[in-house]
């Protein structure tokens, strides 16, 4: 197993990085850098006199003898607390059920999307959330109860766009790209330019492989003219100035920075030094002086939240959080004093993929999230639950230790770094609570002794995927969200063909391929289906089994519902595949009409109510 190591501080920054053999190495609290996490009832530190909650009131905690410790008082709210101390310190209090919310009611199953892969009859070169609307009416017709989305966060508002929706700018915030321009308001109203990129936006639409550049062009043309119009006053100005002001400063932070970006470019490092502190003065005056270009990227937040907020009225939808943030974002502009700068966040070797993986994002530092009361993970999480009822952890296992790899060094040359896993849990459980939201974990990979236990213990749904597994789906975990595949890996037309191994070989991957094979090889044993088998025979006989799982959510892959042979990402690549840009062989309006969906669908709702 590889090594895990400890840091050592001083003053706040790394000075040293020590291996230790085991997940002993998790951090510990510096002094003076406290926060308390507590349950109602338990007994507080000694010295602890009042309870300051967050929403107002505060209550006693003191004791009288023979009680020997003051203790959190039994009705004390679940929330983000102030705890007082007779030496007059106010330390941060956390006050957590400890585990995270779990819907009542049987196993249920969905479909999981790439946002930006749908096409319909109004998307423009990309996938938007009126697509996505439209395929949870139509998976909940069916009789699905969740709908699992790719990451929507934000991306630099600059050329060229990111198209990876795992390397955001930032996770508190949404893609303008995802945007239904045709609902925005004043859309309906036939002004020329949107008339125009309209039209420009249906002949992108024929593209198999997505460009994102002249889709963001496109929109953000249409959309200025919106904004022009909208700020002249045709209306819903007072609910997006509410908008704003629920927002607080984080909300204009972001269209600060927004700003800030379209006028220096990506790389906020290499922006004048006066405009790489969020709170400098010259950062509030460039604000003031460019306030409507400010207020643009407000109200495109707006027009987001309200879409959003439509889609999650349709069913459940579970929101796929990344693991890391673009170290030229906005979340690494307002929390560089959180992250570790000089390494990546990866993960080691492992059969799927012999040359380990470094993901380019910084990691959170453990000990500085820490001394920051894990504001960083509160608001990620809890933008994560604003716009559905739960939250997929992309490698959840970075909630106990993290890969580290050296910028500039290999992957498999990296480190294990120890997280405070028990206490970000706490929060964790807390804000899925708060949101009445199922959490699922993605625990693929290198996982640790005692994590899955403890992820089960906390109502953290497992991640069972079938190419993993080597026993029969019935013997697959009940609290999971079990599926055939992922977005990272082959579809089944892909495993199926060899075309996925093919694809793998050619560009010069080293993969697997006797581990390919075996998974194969396992799994038209356990179908009964031979070589020669119809790909749609062999994709539905898939889902028949995966039916046969008592997890308590079943997902079933889009691209395997439109016999699609691309994986969406292919770990290693950049120029060599075109990741998170390959859009569905089949519309919208097309996949309410084909067959091979709906016996899909068919057997997973068979499948939901025969195992209990």
């Amino acid at each position: 197993m590889p090594d895990t190591i400890r840091l050592s501080y001083r003053e706040g920054s790394i000075v040293s990085i020590v291996r230790a053999p085991d997940l002993s190495a998790t951090v510990r609290p510096e002094a003076g850098r406290e926060v308390f996490f507590a349950r109602p009832g338990q007994p507080l530190p000694a010295g602890a006199r009042w309870v300051a909650y967050e929403n107002g009131g505060e209550a006693s905690v003191a004791t009288r003898p023979p009680a020997t410790a003051p203790r959190l008082p039994r009705d004390a709210a679940y929330g983000y607390h102030s705890l007082s101390f007779d030496d007059g310190r106010q330390v941060p209090l956390i006050v957590s059920p400890g585990t995270c919310y779990l819907p009542a009611g049987p196993r249920t199953w969905g479909w999981a999307v790439q946002p930006y892969a749908l096409r319909s009859g109004r998307t423009w070169g990309i996938g938007d959330v009126s697509a996505v609307r439209r395929v949870a009416r139509w998976s909940a017709g069916q009789g699905a109860g969740v709908l699992l989305s790719g990451p929507i966060h934000a991306s630099l508002p600059v050329l060229p766009q990111q198209p990876s929706p795992y390397y955001p700018s930032s996770r508190r915030f949404a893609n303008p790209l995802y945007l239904d321009v045709e609902a925005a308001p004043g859309a309906a109203a036939g002004d020329s330019v949107v008339v125009a990129a309209r039209a420009q936006g249906r002949r992108l639409d024929q593209a198999q492989v997505i460009d994102r550049d002249a889709v963001f062009g496109n929109k953000m043309r249409a959309l200025e003219q919106l904004w022009a119009g909208f700020r002249a006053g045709t209306g819903g100005q007072h609910s997006f100035r509410r908008y704003c002001t629920e927002q607080g400063d984080t909300l204009s932070d972001f269209g600060t920075f927004n700003a800030l970006a379209e006028r220096f470019g990506a790389g906020w490092r290499r922006w004048p030094e006066r405009y790489q502190q969020p709170r400098s003065a010259a950062v509030r005056r460039f604000a003031r002086d460019h306030q409507d270009r400010v207020d643009f990227h407000l109200w495109l937040q707006w027009l987001l939240d309200r879409q959003l907020r439509g889609l999650a009225r349709e069913i459940r939808v579970i929101h796929d959080v990344a693991v890391g943030v673009d170290p030229d974002g906005f979340d690494a502009w307002t929390w560089q004093h959180a992250l570790a700068a000089d390494v990546h966040a990866g993960a080691p070797p492992d059969a799927f993929n012999t040359q380990g993986q470094d993901w380019g994002v910084p990691p959170f530092d453990p000990q500085r999230l820490r001394a920051d009361a894990y504001r960083p993970l509160v608001e990620t999480i809890r933008a994560g639950l604003r716009f559905g009822g739960g939250l997929r952890i992309d490698h959840v296992l970075g909630l106990f230790r993290m890969w580290w790899v050296p910028i500039g060094a290999s992957a498999a040359d990296g480190a294990y770094v120890g997280y405070p896993a028990a206490e970000m849990l706490e929060i964790l459980a807390l804000e899925s609570h708060r949101a009445a939201a199922v959490v699922v974990g993605e625990d693929l990979g290198t996982v640790g002794p005692g994590v899955r236990a403890e992820l089960r213990r906390r109502n953290v749904l497992s991640s069972r995927v079938m190419w993993f597994e080597r026993g029969r789906p019935e013997a697959y975990p009940l609290e999971a969200m079990a599926s055939a595949t992922t977005h990272d890996l082959p579809t089944v037309v892909g495993l199926w063909s060899g075309s996925d191994l093919e694809d793998q070989e050619r560009l010069g991957l080293r993969p697997n391929r006797d581990g390919t094979l075996s998974v194969r090889k396992r799994l038209a044993r356990r179908l009964g289906v031979g070589a020669g088998a119809p790909l749609e025979t062999v994709v539905e006989e898939v889902y028949a089994d995966l039916a046969r799982a008592p997890s308590r959510i079943l997902v079933a892959a889009l691209e395997d519902g439109c016999l699609q042979a691309q994986r969406p990402n292919m770990p290693g690549t950049t120029r060599e595949w075109p990741n998170w840009s390959v859009r569905l062989p089949r519309t919208v309006e097309q996949l309410r009409r084909d067959p091979v969906p709906r016996r899909i669908a068919s057997v997973l709702e068979t499948g939901r109510g025969r195992v209990r």
